[in-house]
């Protein structure tokens, strides 16, 4: 019985993971056909100030602000699949009073998957967001993921509430549900690349931090 919820749960992450994946694709998709029309913007708003007809071009920009806010938050690391699943969850963690600083740097062509990679850092950062809505004081996430070498290095401190009891690897938490899952298939997936995972629980901070060979 244990078996069988496990793999639900587990199926249930993985198909969470790809269509989030899609989504955030999409945006990544919609930012770049934006940057390509921009000579074309730029050439709508000139005829309506040649015209003379300022309104126009007041509501143009307008309406280009407002697309430009729902793709501000992408980021450029150098990895399409990372800056796409890095996005989504800064958005995130930002539109729920989270303040965010990223510094992330990784190639293109990683042994992890694309698929992998999403569940790993998606699910470090869900639980992230998730222990800032328990910190008592101001809610914040600091992350960093490079290379050393041929291997993918990824460190995260967050806020979080009061200090968790460590049971193996993992901490026990007093929410039911699928809480904790994704910390174990991140841990699981690293594990499979021949890498580690740790965590360190404190009162009012909460870290990560992974090592995984990435490159042939």
């Amino acid at each position: 019985m244990l078996k069988r919820t496990y793999l639900k749960l587990m199926e249930y992450q993985t198909q969470q993971s790809r269509q989030h994946l899609e989504e955030v694709r999409s945006i990544h998709k919609e930012m770049r056909g934006y940057k390509h029309d921009f000579h074309n913007h730029l050439q709508t708003l000139k005829i309506y100030l040649d015209a003379g007809d300022v309104e126009r071009a007041k509501e143009y920009l307008l309406e280009l602000d407002s697309r430009l806010m729902e793709v501000d938050t992408l980021l450029k690391t150098g990895n399409a699949s990372l800056d796409a699943i890095l996005s989504a969850k800064i958005a995130q963690a930002k539109s729920e009073g989270v303040a965010v600083t990223v510094k992330a740097n990784v190639p293109e062509g990683l042994k992890v998957s694309d698929l992998e990679l999403s569940i790993v850092v998606g699910n470090l950062l869900d639980n992230a967001i998730e222990a800032c809505r328990d910190s008592r004081g101001g809610k914040f996430i600091r992350l960093f993921i490079g290379m050393k070498g041929k291997m993918l290095y990824f460190s995260m401190l967050n806020s979080a509430g009061a200090k968790q009891k460590k049971v193996g690897s993992l901490f026990q938490s007093g929410k039911s549900g699928v809480h904790g899952f994704g910390l174990r298939r991140a841990e699981a997936i690293l594990k499979d690349h021949g890498g580690w995972v740790k965590y360190n629980s404190e009162d009012g901070a909460f870290t990560s931090e992974f090592l995984v060979p990435a490159l042939s």
